[in-house]
């Protein structure tokens, strides 16, 4: 399985990568720093304090209240936050088992990973055929925080300690582990958007 994988992706090396460098463009294969590291860190701790700020203090209506019948609630929001950072942390130590993959001449820039989709925005559609992504709201909101900064912690915990250089370890022949980390915190700045705009309906529930 692994020899096959190889074989596809030393094929999708010969094709012209996201930002239009050719193979000779990249013959070093990149290296995880420290300083990637520590912008990691920066954004996985920053991303969940600015969303712990944003929901402290909320009564129960404030935490269920919807926008729309069809809208997700800051609680619903939280909840997929949470869900969505174990489905991160998964694909992670898949990649991780399948090993380093050094003959890839071409990668992705990071800025593609720091962008909205806009079709994410759909609660329903971008999950088929699966609805596990779909929170159920049947927990408290102040639970789902607990269960967010439990995973988030052990994000924290695996980019603080992790010694192998991430950038040569791809998920789904995709992002490098680097810029899936990436993509946990810029999915936590998207919803904490959702967040406020929430917020600032006006029908939304006053203290």
């Amino acid at each position: 399985m692994k020899t096959y994988i190889l074989i596809l992706l030393l094929f999708l090396g010969l094709t012209t990568s996201t930002n239009g460098q050719t193979n000779e463009d990249q013959k070093a294969p990149p290296t995880w720093t420290e300083e990637d590291r520590s912008y990691l860190l920066n954004n996985l701790t920053r991303s969940l304090d600015d969303l712990t700020e944003e929901v402290q203090n909320l009564t129960e209506e404030q935490w269920n209240f919807k926008e729309n019948p069809n809208s997700w609630s800051i609680n619903q929001i939280v909840e997929h936050l949470a869900i969505y950072e174990l489905i991160f942390m998964n694909e992670i130590s898949v990649a991780l088992q399948m090993g380093e993959f050094p003959q890839i001449k071409k990668y992705a820039p990071d800025s593609l990973f720091l962008g909205d989709n806009p079709n994410q925005l759909n609660t329903t559609d971008y999950t088929k055929p699966f609805s596990h992504t779909v929170p159920l709201g049947n927990n408290k909101g102040i639970d789902n925080l607990t269960w967010l900064k439990t995973m988030r912690s052990d994000s924290i915990e695996f980019v603080r300690t992790e010694e192998r250089n991430l950038r040569l370890y791809y998920v789904n022949f995709g992002p490098n582990i680097h810029q899936k980390c990436m993509r946990i915190f810029s999915h936590t700045d998207r919803h904490l958007r959702q967040i406020r705009g929430v917020k600032s309906h006006p029908n939304y529930p006053e203290s």
